[in-house]
């Protein structure tokens, strides 16, 4: 629920008597809530991406792989930490299958 004076954010409390209300984070305006109302949080499907078996499609790089010592890999780049930092390079050896990172 959003305040209807400020349009905030209205936070649910409870009351000594044991009644629930809503209040606005910002402004303090205070609403009150009868037993039927119902907070529910929805959450965001996102489509999963599963790459098995088909490596030979994914790009290689010279790189030394820190297990085996081989000289190639394949990698890929994935949004592992929030949108405003980096992406990370993960890299897959060619020769024994090591996964490892760089960020």
């Amino acid at each position: 629920m959003f305040c209807p004076k400020c349009h905030s954010l209205m936070m649910p409390k409870r009351n000594d008597d044991g009644s629930e209300m809503l209040v606005c984070t910002k402004c303090g305006y205070i609403e009150k809530v009868g037993r039927s109302t119902v907070i529910k949080e929805k959450a965001e499907e996102k489509e999963l991406v599963v790459i098995e078996g088909e490596e030979s499609v994914l790009p290689k790089t010279k790189i030394t792989c820190p297990k085996c010592g081989n000289d190639e890999a394949y990698w890929r780049l994935e949004q592992t930490r929030a949108a405003d930092e980096p992406e990370t390079r993960i890299y897959r050896c060619t020769k024994c299958g090591h996964t490892w990172r760089e960020y």
